[in-house]
């Protein structure tokens, strides 16, 4: 009995751990763009994302949203061209809010982003659309910011 129950036990103990070492293994494994582009969804949720209650959208979140659509397309490109898996991007995660809370969280994404796929290139066929990417990325975070000054928060 006592083996039985020490059994089920260590199979629980690995029932655990492996969802944490996949995780481990998942940043290691995914490349920057991924990431970004991952952040990107969820930043482009958090800003066009509005309830019932908010008020009508302003047109700086347009606009960001817009950046937003174009820095995803870039990287998109640039990701095909590095051979990466677009689909085998980390999953978004998309926390409930008020709107307020949400385009701040957005900022902290895009600048995320920015950080994720500003480093070097090694493709070079990828750096333009890295570097427009980055562009749209830098312009969707001015938008953002506006927006958030425009709201007053």
């Amino acid at each position: 009995m006592k083996m039985k129950l020490k059994i089920a036990a260590a199979g629980a103990l690995i029932a655990l751990a492996l969802p944490m070492a996949a995780q481990a293994q998942w940043w290691v494994q995914h490349p920057a763009y991924l990431h970004a582009m991952s952040n990107l969804r969820q930043a482009y949720w958090l800003i066009a994302r509005h309830d019932d209650w908010d008020s009508p959208a302003k047109p700086e979140e347009a606009r960001a949203v817009n950046e937003i659509r174009a820095a995803y397309q870039e990287l998109k490109q640039a990701a095909i061209i590095d051979d990466k898996d677009i689909d085998d991007q980390p999953p978004a995660n998309f926390p409930w809010g008020d709107h307020r809370g949400r385009l701040h969280k957005a900022m902290d994404l895009l600048r995320d982003s920015h950080n994720q796929v500003s480093g070097e290139e090694d493709t070079p066929q990828a750096r333009g659309l890295r570097d427009r990417a980055v562009k749209h990325i830098d312009e969707a975070g001015r938008w953002t910011d506006a927006a958030i000054r425009a709201w007053d928060f």
